[in-house]
């Protein structure tokens, strides 16, 4: 059976094309669960305990059948570098996630194989270049102090700070203030993120998938006029004007309706993946509090404290790098939740792992969560000790163990824009008020699509 790459130059777009059937993966340990719908409720209902089990039984290479088809599940860290480094090309992350995201989010760069990734990776780079960013940390300074200074009292954590992560978007992505399209937008993101993983796949009336789909019908309208008026008034500073006049290697400008692709996926990334790290993080903080004393110590020594009249100085771009224990907690919480707990991929030739041989079509998967929490890779998983990310420790560790923002060519394009904004928001918060918590306070999480305290994470800011 020749590869799929050697199919077609270009990959193709049919998921179901060339997917080896339950026949040809049968040497492969697993189960099918349910007739029709396979283990698709008990993963929705429970990943990280079916992942347990899976491994359990069947060790770190097993199948099972959800979302209507097969998939081969490839753990721990060697698993991640197999398929993140992806040194010979086997493995198609367009064909892996493009059965969830492609009525969604297609041709954001998650969606993108080989030359064509590099190339558009490339151009939107400039979005993330230094004087961008230090134009994004002013904006983030702003805005995070502006509403953080109103969060006295007892609230919920995540649906403020969902809010205000979706504000500094307007300002420091799109570059307009917030106007009457806000909540709709939001909406759509919502529905868009939640009809990734809903069960039935089609847009049907009522169903999970159309409100998404229709979610992205908004945004494609919104993001086409905005990508166009860019255009024709020059652009700007905010990462949206980067990305609308950025040129290939040829001087060519991306295509619109791939600026609007880029630009909404980046936008749905960088709005909840934050949203949910910084929840994290906010709630380690909060049940330990030893460690949230530690890093107001380093706040304060880095920006000087609050001022004479009690305000908080704002973090020097200059400064980010000098909050290594910040960033060590924030690393952590990343590592405890992970905001994006597993990854698919797509074979495009047979490969050997595990003492398996995987078929060329086969639909495979890592979990990141599964590695964050094994005691192969960490001691005391399940505890909060943000001093795992010691050099020393780190160098000592498997590279992969540890990969909340992915690895090899498609890693997060973003990550140094996510460090900025949260070592921006411990700076705002923590020179103003203590965080608490409930004793014995342990939220039940939401783990799909990404991760979130299903009551909102309840704390209390405290005024210093």
């Amino acid at each position: 059976m020749a590869t799929l790459a050697e199919q077609s130059p270009s990959i193709p777009k049919h998921w179901s094309e060339g997917v080896p059937d339950v026949a040809d993966l049968s040497h492969i340990p697993g189960e099918g669960g349910w007739p029709v719908v396979g283990n698709t409720f008990k993963m929705l209902a429970d990943p990280h305990a079916f992942t347990r089990r899976m491994v359990e039984t069947y060790g770190k290479v097993y199948r099972t059948k959800a979302f209507g088809g097969w998939n081969v599940a490839l753990i721990g860290a060697e698993a991640n570098e197999l398929v993140l480094f992806n040194r010979d090309k086997i493995f198609s992350s367009e064909q892996g996630w493009g059965p969830i995201l492609d009525q969604l989010f297609p041709r954001g760069l998650m969606l993108m194989d080989f030359d064509h990734h590099r190339i558009d990776r490339r151009a939107l780079s400039i979005a993330f270049k230094p004087e961008p960013m230090r134009h994004y940390s002013g904006a983030l300074n702003r805005g995070i102090a502006d509403e953080v200074s109103h969060w006295a009292g007892s609230m919920r954590f995540y649906p403020a700070i969902k809010k205000l992560t979706l504000d500094l978007a307007a300002d420091s992505f799109l570059g307009i203030p917030w106007g009457p399209e806000a909540d709709r937008i939001n909406e759509a993101f919502v529905d868009m993120v939640q009809a990734s993983v809903a069960p039935v796949r089609r847009p049907l009336p009522f169903t999970k998938m159309k409100k998404g789909v229709d979610g992205r019908a908004f945004m494609v309208e919104f993001l086409t006029r905005e990508t166009e008026r860019r255009r024709a008034e020059g652009g700007g500073q905010d990462m949206f004007s980067q990305f609308a006049t950025a040129t290939r290697e040829d001087g060519s400008l991306l295509p619109v309706d791939e600026v609007v692709d880029h630009m909404s996926f980046l936008m749905m990334a960088a709005h909840d993946t934050i949203t949910s790290s910084a929840t994290s993080l906010i709630y380690y903080l909060a049940v330990n509090p030893e460690w949230q004393e530690k890093l107001r110590e380093e706040v304060v020594a880095v920006t000087g404290g609050p001022d004479g009249s009690g305000k908080p100085r704002a973090l020097d771009y200059d400064d980010l790098g000098k909050l290594e224990l910040t960033e060590m907690a924030f690393k952590e919480a990343l590592r405890m939740v992970p905001p994006v707990p597993s990854m698919p991929r797509r074979a495009l030739k047979s490969f050997e792992f595990g003492g398996y041989h995987i078929p060329a079509g086969t639909h495979v998967g890592i979990n990141i969560f599964w590695t964050h929490h094994s005691d192969e890779y960490w001691d005391d998983p399940f505890t909060f000790d943000p001093m795992r990310f010691t050099p020393d420790k780190v160098k000592a560790r498997h590279k992969y163990a540890w990969v909340p923002f992915g690895g090899g060519a498609h890693m997060c394009l973003g990550l140094h824009f996510a460090y900025m904004q949260v070592k921006i928001l411990m700076a705002q918060l923590l020179q103003r008020y203590r965080i608490e918590a409930e004793e014995g306070y342990d939220p039940d999480w939401q783990d799909w699509p990404i991760p979130q305290p299903k009551d909102g994470l309840k704390v209390e800011f405290v005024k210093l």
